[in-house]
């Protein structure tokens, strides 16, 4: 998942992950208020003196892997140092305010221009380098809610970002901003001036944000639209405050957590309860997925899933305003659905979604349900627990497992232990490096964690600064009031400055790898690899992006092709010769042996149907909720749809969508973008990399066409130039369904 620290459009309404992501505003504030970071003696955001090392992940860790980086790259210093991470609580604020009123004082500069004196250069130019400054700034504060230990300053980031959502309803809505646009848009023509392809997108998108605003509206509907818009801003912060500060647990015996790993289980707290001794199982990926995947006893599956779908139950009151008010929003604007309204800008242009995945899926699904309640029954009568026929949600994960295990005698736990993060981590930065033509050096320098590493991305072949190309963070450890799932954030722009050089990108990776054990060393599911290099692809999506407007950055393309990339390089934690070469035994340093990896292949599509259901469940409730014309009660929606849908039967009604963090992080009415994705990512890998996984020529060609434009231009465009065809849908029905399915164009 991709995010973006801040958002001020009430478009978005809401952070990632992607983010979710490093998509920028999709109705821009405004015009400069300060230099780009790095590049100005202000202070707004204060530089580090930073030095620099060969990437020593390793060397902390005892890991034998190594990276070859030539000494003179080692002794390179970037043209942009990174920003520090030491700001005060009243810094946050005091920045953030500053930045505020600046913006505002040089959009009131742009409204008096004369009509005449409106053009590309004074309007929009203008406005393009000023939201990339003013990004630059409030991004990286915005991003301390998410990770920093601090409870004062996550409150002073989230308090910085309710001002500058607020600000951006207000700048949105400036109607005198957007008659000068309009003025600059008919001089331009006008003239018979000639714009580059990224200029012209530039103006038409620009032009666009003031329509969609609502600024065709009389005075009074604009009013209201502005009222409705904070509001939503405002609920949907407080809904991602109480999901990154969300630290319950469920606690458990040592009987009832039998079947769960004991190295997993010495990393539980535990304590005394009146005459017991219990385990307390966080709600955070590497203490509850155990559970849910590997306790026998059924109760305590279904205890650790019901408490975990409603541990967020305090934002289901939120979630409901969240899309009661873009129902309202929407008509104001003249939208038949919310759905309408944010697909217009997407690759699938309207509110009618593609809902072919399910019928395609359920089949499917149906007999992989009809398999694992067999296992279920089966075990069920071996174990002496009551079977009444029903397979429940908390069944899933644990069956699906089983029959992994028994189908294939692939064991989970076994594979794990050949996936060290000490190992994997640098091993997978090397493969991207060596496919994408670019070396990390890792930096000595100030972070908002201990734990987060810092590092410098350089051309192979740097000689001098000109091979510069962005700065990457890894914060991969679970931690109290930290963001609880997998996201990269893009903290800063790549883009052009007025006086032709560059201001350089920053993506910080977000996860919650499992930390070592007593027993042993952090280790890795495999699903956790592929989580990894998934994330991995959003983060070289923004280091490798080179556009000249920071709004079409990166990962700054339609939300439905966002994940495209990512899911793509999934494909490679399935290839042998990369699962052998990321692998070594925590012990033996053995990588994994053909006959395991025989096994990780074939178990990749198992079960597949049902957990592709899943997928289309989320999504339909996502479409559902933002296409009804009344409100209604969400919570029995989420439990009906998730029945019907996903085949799996609920027990206690919980409400799940308090936790749908995407519904309020800039995926609403956008999660089919999943699946709709999936299309192009097996296209684009059976197309061209399926004969090379590993090529670096293929490599530079996926650069160029489809990492370099970002969304600079249409995403068909960059597909079609990369597949030398349009995209069709082929491989992915080939790859998860079979052959049986005909496919089609898109």
């Amino acid at each position: 998942m991709s995010v973006s620290a801040s958002t001020r459009a009430y478009s978005l309404a809401a952070r990632s992950l992607r983010p979710r992501w490093s998509t920028r505003t999709a109705m821009r504030a405004g015009v400069g208020v300060l230099a780009a970071v790095g590049l100005t003696t202000s202070g707004y955001m204060r530089m580090q003196h930073l030095t620099t090392a060969p990437f020593s992940w390793f060397n902390r860790s005892q890991s034998t892997l190594s990276f070859s980086i030539p000494t003179a790259m080692v002794s390179l210093t970037p043209p942009q140092p990174p920003p520090i991470w030491t700001h005060s609580a009243e810094d946050v604020l005091s920045i953030t305010k500053d930045a505020i009123a600046r913006d505002r004082e040089l959009q009131d500069k742009i409204a008096a221009l004369a009509p005449a004196d409106c053009n590309f250069s004074s309007v929009f130019l203008a406005l393009a380098y000023a939201e990339a400054e003013f990004d630059s700034v409030a991004e990286p504060l915005s991003f301390y809610q998410n990770v920093s230990p601090s409870k004062e300053l996550r409150d002073a980031s989230n308090e910085a970002e309710v001002l500058v959502r607020d600000y951006g309803v207000e700048a949105s809505m400036r109607l005198d901003v957007f008659q000068a646009k309009l003025a600059a848009e008919k001089n331009i023509k006008a003239s018979g001036a000639k714009l580059s392809t990224e200029e012209q997108r530039l103006v038409d998108r620009m032009v666009l944000d003031g329509r969609r605003a609502g600024l065709a509206l009389p005075e009074k509907e604009r009013n209201e639209l502005m009222a409705l818009q904070k509001e939503l801003s405002q609920a949907c912060l407080e809904f991602s405050k109480n999901f990154n500060e969300e630290n319950g647990s469920v606690s458990f015996t040592l009987e009832e957590l039998k079947g769960v790993p004991d190295d997993v289980i010495s990393g539980y707290t535990k304590r005394t309860d009146g005459d017991r001794e219990v385990y307390d199982v966080t709600f955070k990926s590497p203490d509850y997925l155990p559970v849910i995947k590997q306790a026998e006893n059924p109760e305590t599956r279904r205890t650790a899933y019901e408490r975990y779908d409603a541990r967020l139950s305090i934002n289901e009151p939120l979630m409901s305003r969240a899309i009661d008010l873009r129902r309202k929003i929407a008509g104001l604007l003249e939208y038949d659905t919310w759905a309408d309204y944010v697909t217009e800008v997407k690759m699938v242009k309207h509110g009618k979604v593609p809902r072919r995945s399910r019928a395609e899926a359920t089949p499917v699904g149906l007999e992989d349900r009809t398999k694992l309640l067999a296992l279920k029954q089966q075990e069920h009568a071996e174990k002496g627990y009551p079977f009444d026929g029903e397979f429940y949600v908390w069944d899933w994960w644990y069956y699906d497992r089983l029959y992994v295990e028994r189908t294939l005698s692939l064991d989970e736990q076994r594979v794990k232990e050949f996936f060290p993060v000490s190992v994997v981590v640098p091993a997978i930065l090397d493969i991207y490096q060596n496919l994408l033509g670019v070396r990390f050096v890792e930096i000595q320098g100030e972070t908002w964690h201990s734990d987060v590493q810092q590092f410098a991305v350089w051309e192979k072949d740097a000689k001098d600064e000109s091979g510069f190309v962005g700065y990457c963070y890894l914060d991969l450890f679970p931690r109290a009031s930290k963001y609880s799932h997998a996201a990269v954030w893009g903290l800063l722009p790549g883009h052009e400055l007025p006086d032709g050089k560059r201001s350089y990108p920053l993506a910080a990776m977000v996860a919650n790898l499992a930390k070592p054990t007593p027993q042993k060393p952090a280790l890795m599911r495999h699903d956790d690899v592929v989580t990894f290099f998934h994330e991995m692809g959003h983060v070289f999506h923004g280091l490798l992006s080179r556009v000249r407007f920071s709004r079409f950055h990166g990962t700054s393309v339609a939300r439905d092709f966002v994940e495209a990339p990512s899911q793509m390089l999934e494909n490679w934690c399935f290839e042998p010769t990369v699962l052998e070469r990321m692998s070594s035994h925590y012990e033996t340093k053995e990588p994994l042996s053909p006959d395991l990896i025989d096994k990780i292949v074939k178990s990749r599509y198992l079960n597949v149907g049902l957990f592709y259901l899943r997928q289309v469940f989320l999504a339909n409730f996502d479409i559902k909720v933002h296409t009804t014309k009344e409100p209604a009660d969400y919570t029995t929606l989420w439990n009906e749809l998730r029945e019907s849908i996903s085949l799996v039967k609920g027990g206690k009604r919980t409400p799940g969508q308090a936790s749908f963090g995407h519904l309020t992080g800039g995926y609403d009415a956008g999660y089919y973008g999943y699946t709709y994705s999936l299309v192009f990512a097996a296209d684009m890998y059976a197309t061209v990399f399926k004969k090379g996984p590993l090529d670096p020529n293929l490599g530079q060609r996926y650069r160029d066409d489809i990492l370099l434009p970002g969304g600079s231009r249409d995403e068909l465009d960059s597909l079609e130039e990369f597949l030398g065809r349009p995209p069709n849908s082929e491989a992915f029905i080939k790859e998860l369904f079979g052959t049986a399915i005909s496919p089609s164009s898109l």
